[in-house]
């Protein structure tokens, strides 16, 4: 069975934005970026919800073709425009990024059919309220937090109108030189 892993840069007090959406304070580096490529390579299906697919396909689709292009546009971006796009949303009725599905009700059937089929890993990349729907129909098999050595205050909240107590067990920790640090967490079932 595939697994479903969240992905989510996060200040220290837990905001994955700032108060007007911005998200210039998240520190990245090549390392970091190393390590999300490796997560990436496990998997071949990424899940949005609206607001971070919109970011995102207003990015990544050309983004290789930049002359700015980093090496991590450009390997991100040979994996993301053509993997599986799915995108949870009731407002959103049409996508123009390849590969893309949107998905407008019954999320627990869907994830089940999906977790079922062959293939990689589903990357679930930030969009903390669909996480936490996830996260309420416990579908999140592990948890990857970028923890930003800042405190915003105010902003998007990572965790939103969650019903149940979440159980996780540290699989691993780690400091990058920026001062990030990594937590990976699993589910434990209980």
């Amino acid at each position: 069975m595939r697994n479903v892993i969240w992905l989510v840069h996060t200040s220290l007090d837990g905001f994955v934005t700032g108060p007007n959406g911005e998200m210039d304070w998240i520190r990245l580096d090549d390392e970091l970026f190393e390590d999300v490529h490796a997560l990436v390579s496990t998997a071949d299906t990424a899940l949005f919800g609206r607001v971070t697919y919109q970011l995102m396909e207003g990015y990544w689709p050309t983004a290789a073709n930049r002359p700015t292009a980093t090496k991590h546009d450009i390997e991100h971006s040979q994996w993301l425009n053509p993997a599986l796009k799915i995108v949870f949303s009731r407002i959103l009725k049409k996508a123009q990024w390849q590969n893309t599905k949107i998905v407008a009700e019954n999320i627990r059937d869907e994830m089940a059919k999906l977790k079922e089929q062959p293939g990689k890993n589903l990357i679930l990349f930030a969009s903390p309220n669909l996480a936490s729907t996830f996260m309420n129909l416990d579908l999140i098999d592990e948890y990857r937090f970028n923890v930003n050595p800042i405190v915003l205050g105010r902003g998007k909240a990572l965790f939103t109108d969650l019903r149940s107590l979440n159980k996780l067990k540290l699989l691993e920790s780690k400091t990058y030189k920026t001062g990030v640090v990594k937590l990976h967490y699993s589910r434990t079932g209980e």
